[in-house]
């Protein structure tokens, strides 16, 4: 059986990542597999749709990108910039959102290649050092925000999967 058909997770070791952090970088990669097989062919028209008043696909797909840039932006013990904050204030603002959904999923894969390369140049002897979160710089460690935003990716992966399974029947 070729190793692509089993989950990031059983397909061994991830080369250059420290192995405190393998099950963070196989998480976001195995959320980037699940969204682009989730959306292909997903159509543009049932992108802002809120079944149930559940929140759309396209907020979901922002989401993910959003919360790994902030996430792991305070893991480099950086504030939000400009950018950032008025990119959350616009996470599932469909009228304010001019993107199709291929462009949506690519931006949230590039984010993953960015959270992955910034765990690769992470030193293990950082991941126990405390980090703020947020504006009131909430406690946490840098292994703390990295392991939440893996989590927090997989958590949103599985309700976008419910949100397009329900849209698209």
């Amino acid at each position: 059986m070729a190793t692509e058909t089993f989950e990031v997770w059983l397909r061994g070791p991830l080369p250059g990542f420290h192995p405190l952090l393998q099950p963070i970088a196989h998480a976001l990669m195995q959320a980037r597999e699940e969204v682009d097989a989730l959306m292909h062919d997903f159509p543009e028209r049932l992108l802002w749709e809120r079944p149930a008043g559940v929140a759309s696909v396209g907020f979901h797909l922002q989401h993910l990108t959003g919360v790994l840039d902030r996430l792991f932006t305070y893991a480099q013990n950086k504030a939000l910039s400009s950018d950032q904050l008025a990119a959350l204030s616009l996470e599932g603002k469909a009228e304010q959102n001019p993107l199709t959904v291929q462009e949506l999923v690519q931006l949230f894969a590039k984010q993953v290649d960015q959270a992955l390369a910034q765990l690769r140049a992470t030193d293990e002897k950082t991941l126990t050092e405390a980090r703020g979160v947020g504006r009131a710089q909430l406690p946490s460690t840098m292994i703390g925000l990295l392991t939440h935003a893996a989590e927090h990716t997989m958590r949103h992966v599985g309700q976008l999967s419910v949100t397009v399974r329900v849209i698209t029947v």
